[in-house]
């Protein structure tokens, strides 16, 4: 089965040696996501709500290149800087998947690049 490698229009190339996500079939893995605006930006100064609600827009951007959306979301894994920030994680978490509830991990870490409070890693599951 071919691999498919996939990079989101609207979003940065990836520094480092890897793509947006991955397809294989039906499954779809989003690389971690950080963040960083469209524009390549950086919003590690911004407050942790505004992070959060950035990542959560670029693991969907991911997604939809993929032709995919957070409803074929299987699985997600949440790096958190310490854990102050999970109540507010989850209810930003929770509005943008409303009802839609896939399997998680919230990992809390020492630190993330440039200075960021999160990252998001997703597996999806999609009908060819």
């Amino acid at each position: 089965m071919p691999i498919e490698r996939i990079y989101a229009p609207g979003l940065p190339v990836p520094a480092g040696h890897y793509s947006h996500a991955t397809r294989a079939g039906n499954l779809i893995c989003v690389s971690g996501q950080l963040p960083m605006r469209p524009d390549g930006t950086h919003t590690g100064e911004l407050p942790f709500e505004e992070q959060a609600r950035q990542t959560l827009e670029n693991v969907s951007t991911v997604l939809a290149a993929a032709g995919a959306g957070l409803q074929d979301v299987i699985e997600v894994t949440v790096y958190l800087v310490g854990v102050d920030h999970w109540k507010a994680f989850n209810e930003i978490y929770a509005r943008h998947f409303g009802e839609w509830k896939p399997a998680r991990a919230v990992v809390p870490v020492g630190a993330l690049h440039y200075g960021y409070l999160i990252e998001i890693a997703a597996r999806a599951w999609v009908e060819k």
